[in-house]
């Protein structure tokens, strides 16, 4: 999708792109009229290459992103930004030391249903926030397709599992709106499928003043409506379809896909922001990128900031692990 995008964009362009699978590199890049280089040190080593976008396999993220921050390339990096702690402190050192920009390529952070729910909880429209319910799903694990030997999605090894490679959408995404959270209490599990190391979970996390965020991911859900609830003592948000269950079938003409209810108030407050289908929200990441890349905006997430949504994935599987409350650094 990111390429796809990018055909279009009049200042910036994708030239080539490498592959550890030469098959599938070369497939990918014909159809985008790319050249495919065989050998990663040969396309780092390009003078027309100014960054690249990193979307391998999870568990080859840091030494991706050292090998394109020694060769002075800029990192645009897939979520999640690794398996451990320690990549992540190496991926955040490597940084630092060639003086690359770097960023996460969060989508949440670029969708602007997202954007408007973090300037409403900024300017205190809800007030005293209590409680906050997140969904991020798909129905990968029902899908033969992805579902699928060979997939590396579903790899232990490569991705963790799928609460690692799915939810950290909503980790960062809570990380963005309410900060660090100090502590999770969690369940994740192989429910209904057991295709890959898991396929729901649910962490309730604690911040840091007292606020409750429950996330709720699955890869087994087949569709849904409200993705998110935000509930304070001056006002309530509800946000449809922002994720992929909830994005499948369009909602009604006319409905809100975001309203505010303020308190004394008689009726929500509804936001002009148009159904869009779950592949747009995806879309919108290189805009952003190329922008923060040509010294025009922010990065989506620091690699500081990457590090924090794999403690607070990595939290809650130690305490789905362990049955207790895990308290996070």
């Amino acid at each position: 999708m990111y390429a796809d995008v990018m055909k279009d964009f009049t200042d910036a362009k994708i030239v080539a792109a490498w592959d550890d699978n030469h098959e599938r590199g070369e497939a990918q890049c014909a159809k985008f009229g790319l050249e495919f280089e065989l050998d990663l040190d040969a396309l780092l080593r390009r003078d027309d290459i100014d960054a690249v976008f990193i979307t391998s396999p999870t568990n080859q993220h840091t030494r991706h992103v050292i090998a394109a921050a020694q060769a002075g390339k800029h990192v645009l990096l897939q979520k999640p930004m690794a398996l451990t702690l320690a990549d992540c402190d190496a991926i955040i050192q490597s940084v630092k030391q060639y003086g690359i920009k770097f960023s996460m390529c969060y989508q949440m952070r670029a969708d602007p249903m997202n954007q408007k729910m973090k300037a409403l909880i900024d300017e205190g429209a809800v007030g005293k926030i209590a409680v906050v319910r997140r969904r991020h799903a798909i129905n990968g694990l029902l899908n033969p397709d992805f579902a699928k030997p060979g997939n590396w999605h579903i790899d232990p090894a490569q991705n963790m599992g799928m609460f690692m490679d799915d939810a950290s959408h909503a980790a960062d995404w809570f990380y963005w709106m309410l900060g660090k959270p100090v502590s999770v209490m969690a369940e994740i599990d192989n429910v209904v499928t057991d295709i890959a190391p898991d396929d729901n979970g649910v962490a309730v996390f604690r911040f840091a003043n007292k606020e409750m965020g429950i996330l709720l991911n699955s890869s087994t859900m087949l569709a849904a409506e409200a993705t998110t609830e935000i509930y304070g003592d001056k006002g309530v948000i509800v946000q449809n379809h922002g994720d992929l269950p909830s994005s499948l079938i369009a909602p009604p003409a006319g409905t809100s896909c975001l309203k505010l209810f303020r308190a004394g108030a008689s009726d929500w407050e509804r936001f002009d922001f148009p159904f869009v289908p779950h592949g747009s929200r995806i879309r919108a990441v290189p805009r952003p990128l190329v922008d923060y890349l040509k010294g025009q905006g922010q990065p989506l997430a620091t690699a500081e900031e990457g590090k924090i949504c794999i403690e607070m994935i990595l939290g809650a599987y130690e305490s789905a692990h362990e049955g207790k409350r895990v308290y996070l650094g």
